[in-house]
Protein backbone atom coordinates (compact mmCIF):
# COMPACT_ATOMS: atom_id res chain seq x y z
CA UNK A 1 0.00 0.00 0.00
CA UNK A 2 1.35 3.24 -0.86
CA UNK A 3 1.87 6.36 1.60
CA UNK A 4 -1.00 8.44 0.27
CA UNK A 5 -3.02 5.39 0.80
CA UNK A 6 -1.57 4.78 4.32
CA UNK A 7 -2.47 8.32 5.68
CA UNK A 8 -5.47 8.60 3.75
CA UNK A 9 -6.48 5.06 5.82
CA UNK A 10 -9.18 5.45 8.79
CA UNK A 11 -9.63 3.74 11.92
CA UNK A 12 -12.98 1.13 12.30
CA UNK A 13 -15.72 3.36 13.44
CA UNK A 14 -17.43 2.86 16.99
CA UNK A 15 -21.13 3.39 16.34
CA UNK A 16 -21.83 1.46 19.18
CA UNK A 17 -22.82 4.56 21.18
CA UNK A 18 -24.70 4.13 24.59
CA UNK A 19 -27.04 6.88 23.50
CA UNK A 20 -27.05 5.60 19.89
CA UNK A 21 -27.59 1.58 20.81
CA UNK A 22 -30.74 2.58 22.93
CA UNK A 23 -32.48 4.48 20.21
CA UNK A 24 -30.93 1.58 18.16
CA UNK A 25 -32.56 -1.32 20.30
CA UNK A 26 -35.68 -0.15 19.80
CA UNK A 27 -36.03 0.58 16.33
CA UNK A 28 -34.75 -3.17 15.23
CA UNK A 29 -37.60 -4.44 18.07
CA UNK A 30 -40.14 -2.30 16.55
CA UNK A 31 -39.19 -3.98 12.92
CA UNK A 32 -38.34 -7.37 13.46
CA UNK A 33 -39.71 -8.96 17.18
CA UNK A 34 -42.79 -10.46 17.53
CA UNK A 35 -45.08 -11.18 20.87
CA UNK A 36 -46.27 -14.33 19.16
CA UNK A 37 -43.39 -15.76 18.78
CA UNK A 38 -42.65 -15.09 22.56
CA UNK A 39 -45.91 -16.58 23.58
CA UNK A 40 -45.59 -19.67 21.77
CA UNK A 41 -41.70 -19.63 23.29
CA UNK A 42 -43.61 -19.65 26.34
CA UNK A 43 -45.67 -22.41 25.80
CA UNK A 44 -42.63 -24.84 25.08
CA UNK A 45 -42.34 -23.97 21.89
CA UNK A 46 -45.90 -25.24 20.64
CA UNK A 47 -49.30 -23.87 20.63
CA UNK A 48 -52.49 -25.75 19.44
CA UNK A 49 -56.08 -24.26 18.64
CA UNK A 50 -58.74 -26.25 17.77
CA UNK A 51 -57.22 -29.32 15.26
CA UNK A 52 -54.04 -26.86 14.39
CA UNK A 53 -50.91 -26.94 15.87
CA UNK A 54 -47.45 -25.06 15.56
CA UNK A 55 -44.45 -26.35 16.68
CA UNK A 56 -41.21 -24.46 16.74
CA UNK A 57 -37.65 -25.51 17.27
CA UNK A 58 -35.63 -24.74 20.25
CA UNK A 59 -33.57 -22.29 18.57
CA UNK A 60 -33.90 -20.76 14.98
CA UNK A 61 -33.62 -17.27 13.56
CA UNK A 62 -31.12 -13.92 14.58
CA UNK A 63 -28.11 -15.15 15.91
CA UNK A 64 -25.82 -13.34 17.63
CA UNK A 65 -23.32 -12.00 14.90
CA UNK A 66 -26.69 -11.56 12.66
CA UNK A 67 -28.34 -8.87 15.50
CA UNK A 68 -25.00 -7.38 15.90
CA UNK A 69 -24.70 -6.92 11.84
CA UNK A 70 -28.19 -5.32 11.85
CA UNK A 71 -27.44 -3.41 14.86
CA UNK A 72 -24.24 -1.65 13.90
CA UNK A 73 -25.70 -0.77 10.06
CA UNK A 74 -28.64 0.65 12.01
CA UNK A 75 -26.28 2.54 14.22
CA UNK A 76 -23.99 4.00 11.24
CA UNK A 77 -27.37 5.79 9.75
CA UNK A 78 -27.77 7.66 13.23
CA UNK A 79 -24.04 8.11 13.74
CA UNK A 80 -24.07 9.57 10.13
CA UNK A 81 -27.28 10.96 9.67
CA UNK A 82 -26.33 13.35 6.48
CA UNK A 83 -23.22 10.96 4.67
CA UNK A 84 -23.68 8.86 1.90
CA UNK A 85 -23.66 5.26 2.98
CA UNK A 86 -22.43 1.74 1.06
CA UNK A 87 -22.86 -1.78 1.92
CA UNK A 88 -20.99 -4.29 0.34
CA UNK A 89 -23.33 -6.43 -1.19
CA UNK A 90 -25.44 -7.58 1.70
CA UNK A 91 -25.58 -6.96 5.57
CA UNK A 92 -27.15 -10.67 5.56
CA UNK A 93 -29.09 -12.86 3.03
CA UNK A 94 -32.97 -11.85 4.24
CA UNK A 95 -34.64 -9.70 1.72
CA UNK A 96 -36.64 -8.42 4.22
CA UNK A 97 -33.65 -7.06 6.41
CA UNK A 98 -32.09 -5.54 3.30
CA UNK A 99 -35.03 -4.09 1.80
CA UNK A 100 -35.38 -2.00 5.49
CA UNK A 101 -31.58 -1.04 4.79
CA UNK A 102 -32.43 0.22 1.58
CA UNK A 103 -35.28 2.54 2.90
CA UNK A 104 -32.68 4.28 5.18
CA UNK A 105 -30.97 5.06 2.10
CA UNK A 106 -27.93 2.59 2.64
CA UNK A 107 -26.46 1.91 -1.17
CA UNK A 108 -25.27 -1.80 -1.99
CA UNK A 109 -22.21 -2.03 -3.61
CA UNK A 110 -21.59 -4.93 -5.97
CA UNK A 111 -19.50 -8.20 -4.10
CA UNK A 112 -18.69 -9.98 -6.68
CA UNK A 113 -16.00 -7.63 -8.37
CA UNK A 114 -15.35 -4.31 -8.23
CA UNK A 115 -16.48 -1.24 -10.69
CA UNK A 116 -16.06 2.03 -11.00
CA UNK A 117 -18.46 2.81 -7.94
CA UNK A 118 -15.47 1.58 -5.44
CA UNK A 119 -12.84 4.62 -7.49
CA UNK A 120 -16.30 7.41 -6.52
CA UNK A 121 -16.28 6.76 -3.16
CA UNK A 122 -14.77 9.57 -0.46
CA UNK A 123 -13.62 10.02 2.57
CA UNK A 124 -16.61 11.36 3.63
CA UNK A 125 -18.54 8.33 2.54
CA UNK A 126 -19.55 5.54 4.90
CA UNK A 127 -18.84 1.74 3.96
CA UNK A 128 -20.50 -0.98 5.70
CA UNK A 129 -19.00 -4.34 5.78
CA UNK A 130 -21.43 -7.49 5.66
CA UNK A 131 -21.64 -9.83 8.42
CA UNK A 132 -20.25 -12.30 5.98
CA UNK A 133 -16.76 -10.33 5.76
CA UNK A 134 -15.44 -9.08 2.52
CA UNK A 135 -12.34 -10.09 0.41
CA UNK A 136 -9.19 -8.30 1.18
CA UNK A 137 -8.89 -6.61 -2.44
CA UNK A 138 -12.27 -4.61 -1.19
CA UNK A 139 -10.99 -4.05 2.44
CA UNK A 140 -8.11 -2.79 0.84
CA UNK A 141 -9.68 -0.41 -1.78
CA UNK A 142 -12.26 1.44 0.64
CA UNK A 143 -9.47 1.60 2.86
CA UNK A 144 -6.96 3.56 0.46
CA UNK A 145 -10.53 5.66 -0.81
CA UNK A 146 -10.17 7.19 2.92
CA UNK A 147 -13.48 5.79 3.83
CA UNK A 148 -14.97 5.43 7.14
CA UNK A 149 -15.06 1.88 7.47
CA UNK A 150 -18.21 0.16 9.64
CA UNK A 151 -17.19 -3.35 10.32
CA UNK A 152 -20.33 -6.14 11.12
CA UNK A 153 -17.95 -9.14 10.25
CA UNK A 154 -18.92 -12.24 12.67
CA UNK A 155 -16.76 -13.28 15.07
CA UNK A 156 -17.28 -16.92 13.94
CA UNK A 157 -16.37 -16.30 10.60
CA UNK A 158 -13.31 -13.98 11.42
CA UNK A 159 -11.74 -17.42 13.60
CA UNK A 160 -11.49 -18.84 10.24
CA UNK A 161 -9.60 -16.40 8.48
CA UNK A 162 -7.13 -16.56 11.57
CA UNK A 163 -6.89 -20.05 11.01
CA UNK A 164 -5.89 -19.81 6.91
CA UNK A 165 -3.79 -17.46 8.00
CA UNK A 166 -2.19 -19.62 10.10
CA UNK A 167 -1.93 -22.38 7.33
CA UNK A 168 -0.51 -19.93 4.66
CA UNK A 169 2.05 -18.87 7.26
CA UNK A 170 2.72 -22.66 7.62
CA UNK A 171 3.17 -23.36 3.98
CA UNK A 172 0.01 -25.60 4.35
CA UNK A 173 -2.80 -25.20 1.84
CA UNK A 174 -6.10 -24.52 2.91
CA UNK A 175 -8.66 -26.91 1.71
CA UNK A 176 -12.02 -25.01 2.31
CA UNK A 177 -15.45 -26.15 2.99
CA UNK A 178 -17.89 -24.08 0.71
CA UNK A 179 -19.93 -22.79 -1.97
CA UNK A 180 -17.15 -20.94 -4.45
CA UNK A 181 -19.31 -17.96 -5.06
CA UNK A 182 -20.75 -17.53 -1.66
CA UNK A 183 -19.99 -13.78 -0.20
CA UNK A 184 -18.39 -15.38 3.13
CA UNK A 185 -16.07 -18.41 1.09
CA UNK A 186 -14.68 -15.91 -1.05
CA UNK A 187 -13.62 -13.77 1.92
CA UNK A 188 -12.02 -16.90 3.54
CA UNK A 189 -10.43 -18.03 0.18
CA UNK A 190 -8.54 -14.14 -0.03
CA UNK A 191 -7.43 -14.66 3.21
CA UNK A 192 -5.79 -18.39 2.81
CA UNK A 193 -3.54 -16.53 0.55
CA UNK A 194 -1.80 -15.05 3.88
CA UNK A 195 -0.15 -11.58 4.10
CA UNK A 196 2.33 -12.23 1.40
CA UNK A 197 -0.46 -13.60 -1.27
CA UNK A 198 1.43 -16.67 -1.54
CA UNK A 199 -1.03 -18.96 0.38
CA UNK A 200 -3.27 -21.67 -1.60
CA UNK A 201 -6.58 -22.98 -1.25
CA UNK A 202 -8.99 -25.46 -2.81
CA UNK A 203 -12.45 -24.97 -2.20
CA UNK A 204 -14.69 -27.97 -2.86
CA UNK A 205 -18.84 -28.43 -2.27
CA UNK A 206 -19.84 -32.00 -2.33
CA UNK A 207 -18.50 -35.05 -1.35
CA UNK A 208 -17.91 -36.17 -4.49
CA UNK A 209 -15.95 -33.20 -4.83
CA UNK A 210 -13.67 -34.53 -2.02
CA UNK A 211 -13.85 -37.88 -3.37
CA UNK A 212 -11.82 -36.33 -6.72
CA UNK A 213 -9.80 -34.32 -4.47
CA UNK A 214 -8.79 -37.80 -2.40
CA UNK A 215 -8.24 -39.83 -5.47
CA UNK A 216 -5.81 -37.29 -6.97
CA UNK A 217 -3.82 -37.41 -3.17
CA UNK A 218 -3.73 -41.06 -3.91
CA UNK A 219 -2.80 -40.94 -7.87
CA UNK A 220 -5.51 -41.82 -9.67
CA UNK A 221 -6.63 -38.64 -11.19
CA UNK A 222 -5.14 -36.23 -14.03
CA UNK A 223 -3.67 -33.11 -13.50
CA UNK A 224 -5.07 -31.31 -16.60
CA UNK A 225 -8.66 -33.23 -15.22
CA UNK A 226 -8.61 -32.09 -11.96
CA UNK A 227 -7.11 -29.09 -13.06
CA UNK A 228 -10.60 -28.00 -15.28
CA UNK A 229 -12.59 -29.49 -12.38
CA UNK A 230 -11.48 -26.60 -9.70
CA UNK A 231 -10.83 -24.34 -12.51
CA UNK A 232 -13.22 -21.59 -10.35
CA UNK A 233 -11.97 -22.84 -7.30
CA UNK A 234 -8.80 -22.67 -6.37
CA UNK A 235 -6.22 -20.02 -6.20
CA UNK A 236 -3.64 -18.25 -8.58
CA UNK A 237 -1.08 -20.48 -9.85
CA UNK A 238 -2.12 -23.60 -7.80
CA UNK A 239 -0.59 -26.59 -8.56
CA UNK A 240 -1.78 -29.89 -7.23
CA UNK A 241 1.32 -32.23 -7.20
CA UNK A 242 2.66 -28.99 -4.75
CA UNK A 243 -0.21 -27.85 -2.99
CA UNK A 244 -1.64 -30.88 -1.80
CA UNK A 245 1.39 -31.79 -0.10
CA UNK A 246 0.52 -30.53 2.92
CA UNK A 247 -3.05 -29.82 3.60
CA UNK A 248 -5.46 -28.27 6.22
CA UNK A 249 -9.72 -28.26 6.58
CA UNK A 250 -11.43 -25.48 7.33
CA UNK A 251 -15.08 -24.42 6.14
CA UNK A 252 -17.67 -21.82 5.74
CA UNK A 253 -19.05 -21.38 8.83
CA UNK A 254 -22.76 -22.18 7.80
CA UNK A 255 -22.16 -25.34 6.56
CA UNK A 256 -23.71 -29.14 7.83
CA UNK A 257 -21.06 -30.00 10.55
CA UNK A 258 -22.02 -33.52 9.67
CA UNK A 259 -20.74 -33.25 6.12
CA UNK A 260 -17.95 -31.08 7.08
CA UNK A 261 -17.07 -33.79 9.45
CA UNK A 262 -16.71 -37.02 6.60
CA UNK A 263 -14.90 -34.46 4.06
CA UNK A 264 -12.18 -33.71 7.43
CA UNK A 265 -12.39 -37.87 7.92
CA UNK A 266 -11.98 -38.97 3.60
CA UNK A 267 -9.33 -35.96 3.21
CA UNK A 268 -7.31 -37.46 6.32
CA UNK A 269 -7.55 -41.04 5.35
CA UNK A 270 -6.49 -40.11 1.68
CA UNK A 271 -3.66 -38.58 3.26
CA UNK A 272 -2.94 -41.06 5.57
CA UNK A 273 -3.02 -44.02 2.43
CA UNK A 274 -0.08 -41.69 0.50
CA UNK A 275 2.27 -40.35 3.29
CA UNK A 276 1.98 -43.46 6.02
CA UNK A 277 0.63 -40.69 8.85
CA UNK A 278 -1.48 -37.66 9.07
CA UNK A 279 1.33 -35.57 9.68
CA UNK A 280 0.95 -33.66 6.56
CA UNK A 281 -2.92 -33.29 7.89
CA UNK A 282 -4.61 -30.20 9.77
CA UNK A 283 -7.90 -29.41 11.03
CA UNK A 284 -9.70 -27.35 12.78
CA UNK A 285 -13.86 -26.86 13.93
CA UNK A 286 -14.77 -23.60 12.48
CA UNK A 287 -18.77 -24.20 12.45
CA UNK A 288 -20.76 -21.18 13.83
CA UNK A 289 -22.07 -22.93 17.13
CA UNK A 290 -25.26 -20.55 15.72
CA UNK A 291 -25.46 -22.65 12.87
CA UNK A 292 -24.88 -26.34 14.93
CA UNK A 293 -27.38 -25.14 17.21
CA UNK A 294 -30.09 -24.48 14.54
CA UNK A 295 -29.37 -27.81 13.03
CA UNK A 296 -29.82 -29.68 16.52
CA UNK A 297 -32.90 -28.41 17.37
CA UNK A 298 -34.12 -29.23 13.92
CA UNK A 299 -33.02 -32.68 14.71
CA UNK A 300 -34.81 -32.47 18.14
CA UNK A 301 -38.05 -31.54 16.55
CA UNK A 302 -38.43 -34.01 14.28
CA UNK A 303 -38.02 -36.75 16.77
CA UNK A 304 -41.60 -35.69 17.55
CA UNK A 305 -44.45 -36.32 14.61
CA UNK A 306 -45.21 -33.71 12.62
CA UNK A 307 -47.34 -33.66 9.12
CA UNK A 308 -45.04 -30.72 7.07
CA UNK A 309 -42.25 -28.52 7.73
CA UNK A 310 -41.85 -24.85 7.04
CA UNK A 311 -38.24 -23.29 6.88
CA UNK A 312 -38.22 -19.76 6.50
CA UNK A 313 -35.30 -17.76 5.08
CA UNK A 314 -33.86 -15.69 2.41
CA UNK A 315 -33.06 -18.37 -0.70
CA UNK A 316 -30.01 -17.80 -0.70
CA UNK A 317 -29.23 -18.23 2.60
CA UNK A 318 -26.87 -21.42 3.49
CA UNK A 319 -27.54 -22.29 6.70
CA UNK A 320 -31.49 -22.05 6.11
CA UNK A 321 -30.88 -24.21 3.02
CA UNK A 322 -28.98 -26.57 5.12
CA UNK A 323 -32.17 -26.88 7.26
CA UNK A 324 -34.11 -27.39 4.47
CA UNK A 325 -31.81 -30.96 3.48
CA UNK A 326 -32.24 -31.87 6.95
CA UNK A 327 -36.23 -31.39 6.89
CA UNK A 328 -36.67 -33.06 3.26
CA UNK A 329 -34.73 -36.12 4.71
CA UNK A 330 -37.65 -36.74 6.88
CA UNK A 331 -41.32 -35.11 6.00
CA UNK A 332 -42.92 -32.90 3.95
CA UNK A 333 -40.35 -29.56 4.03
CA UNK A 334 -41.01 -26.39 2.18
CA UNK A 335 -38.52 -23.24 2.41
CA UNK A 336 -40.65 -20.10 1.76
CA UNK A 337 -39.45 -16.58 1.96
CA UNK A 338 -42.42 -15.52 4.05
CA UNK A 339 -45.85 -15.80 4.61
CA UNK A 340 -46.99 -15.14 1.16
CA UNK A 341 -45.75 -17.81 0.21
CA UNK A 342 -48.53 -19.97 1.80
CA UNK A 343 -51.27 -18.98 -1.01
CA UNK A 344 -54.36 -20.57 0.32
CA UNK A 345 -54.67 -24.41 1.83
CA UNK A 346 -54.05 -26.27 -1.59
CA UNK A 347 -50.75 -24.16 -2.74
CA UNK A 348 -47.95 -23.56 -1.43
CA UNK A 349 -44.82 -21.48 -2.97
CA UNK A 350 -41.21 -22.66 -2.07
CA UNK A 351 -37.70 -22.88 -3.42
CA UNK A 352 -36.32 -26.37 -4.90
CA UNK A 353 -33.05 -26.18 -3.73
CA UNK A 354 -32.19 -28.95 -6.02
CA UNK A 355 -33.27 -27.34 -9.03
CA UNK A 356 -32.17 -23.69 -7.64
CA UNK A 357 -35.75 -22.44 -8.55
CA UNK A 358 -38.98 -21.28 -6.43
CA UNK A 359 -42.15 -24.05 -7.36
CA UNK A 360 -45.62 -24.28 -6.17
CA UNK A 361 -46.86 -27.57 -4.76
CA UNK A 362 -50.37 -28.72 -3.21
CA UNK A 363 -50.50 -30.68 -0.02
CA UNK A 364 -53.89 -30.40 0.42
CA UNK A 365 -54.45 -33.45 1.89
CA UNK A 366 -52.45 -32.53 4.98
CA UNK A 367 -54.07 -29.07 5.46
CA UNK A 368 -57.92 -28.94 4.52
CA UNK A 369 -60.47 -30.66 6.42
CA UNK A 370 -60.84 -30.76 10.41
CA UNK A 371 -58.36 -33.36 11.28
CA UNK A 372 -55.47 -32.39 13.48
CA UNK A 373 -52.67 -31.24 12.02
CA UNK A 374 -48.85 -30.48 13.28
CA UNK A 375 -47.27 -28.36 11.81
CA UNK A 376 -43.43 -27.59 12.39
CA UNK A 377 -41.47 -23.77 11.97
CA UNK A 378 -38.02 -23.07 11.95
CA UNK A 379 -36.07 -20.40 10.45
CA UNK A 380 -32.12 -20.06 9.87
CA UNK A 381 -29.84 -17.70 11.46
CA UNK A 382 -30.46 -14.55 9.26
CA UNK A 383 -34.42 -14.97 9.34
CA UNK A 384 -36.39 -12.15 11.39
CA UNK A 385 -39.31 -13.10 13.91
CA UNK A 386 -41.47 -10.70 12.55
CA UNK A 387 -41.60 -13.53 9.21
CA UNK A 388 -41.60 -16.25 11.76
CA UNK A 389 -45.08 -14.40 13.30
CA UNK A 390 -46.35 -13.89 9.58
CA UNK A 391 -45.91 -17.43 8.61
CA UNK A 392 -47.37 -18.78 12.38
CA UNK A 393 -50.20 -16.45 11.93
CA UNK A 394 -50.70 -17.53 8.24
CA UNK A 395 -50.81 -20.92 8.85
CA UNK A 396 -53.80 -20.77 11.83
CA UNK A 397 -55.46 -18.68 9.68
CA UNK A 398 -56.00 -20.56 6.62
CA UNK A 399 -56.91 -23.36 9.44
CA UNK A 400 -59.56 -21.52 10.38
CA UNK A 401 -58.25 -19.52 13.19
CA UNK A 402 -57.98 -15.50 13.87
CA UNK A 403 -55.15 -13.45 15.91
CA UNK A 404 -57.46 -12.73 18.22
CA UNK A 405 -57.76 -16.14 19.19
CA UNK A 406 -54.43 -16.45 19.34
CA UNK A 407 -53.84 -14.12 21.65
CA UNK A 408 -55.89 -15.49 24.22
CA UNK A 409 -55.07 -18.59 23.51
Amino acid sequence: MSDAAEKSKRPRVNVRRPEVMELVAAEVARHYQSSIVEKIRNHSGELTVGTTTVRLAQQFGFCYGVERAIDLAYAARRVFPESRIFLIGEIIHNPEVNRQLVDMGIVSLPWQEMNGSYDDLTADDVVIVPAFGAPTPFMDKIEQQGCYVVDTTCGDVMKVWRRVRGYAKEGVTSIIHGKAGHEETRATASRAQGENGLGHYLIILTLADTDYVCDYIRGKVDKAAFLAKFADAISPGFDPDQHLTRVGVANQTTMLKSETEEIQRRVRDAMVTRDGDAANFQVFDTICGATQERQDALFQMLDKQMDLLLVVGGYNSSNTTHLVEIGEEHLPTFFIRDASCLRSLEEIVHYDIHHKEEISSSYSQLLLGDQPVTIGITAGASCPNNLIEDTILKVFELRGVSREQLVVA
